[in-house]
């Protein structure tokens, strides 16, 4: 690959990714009303994405395994009590991260 051709490939990506995040506005500026269905479906997939990611960071956790799934589930508390308390999502994610590699390397290593 030469330097052009990586330069090329970044330069369509960026193209591609502002047209669809301009898109949008495009589409539903001008004074028309957003339709319903858009509506309903910005306010229920982030509940489901985020639904769909616990579901498939705990997919591979060990219950029958020596741990029993402890780290998982003390990381995943760890998650929901910091988040309550501060609401701070970013924050809930990596200290949740940070738990967890913490669990898996120096206590149920």
């Amino acid at each position: 690959m030469t330097d052009s051709y990586i330069v090329i490939c970044i330069a369509i990506s960026a193209l591609v990714t502002l047209a669809l995040r301009v898109l949008p506005f495009i589409v539903f500026s001008g004074g028309r009303r957003t339709p319903a269905v858009i509506t309903y479906l910005g306010r229920v997939l982030p509940y489901a994405i985020m639904g769909m990611l616990v579901v498939y960071c705990l997919k591979s956790a060990d219950i029958l395994g020596a741990a029993h799934g402890l780290p998982e589930l003390i990381s995943v508390a760890a998650v929901v009590l910091l988040h309550v308390w501060k609401k701070n999502t970013i924050l809930s994610v990596a200290a949740g991260t940070a738990v967890y590699m913490l669990l898996i390397r120096l206590v149920f290593a």
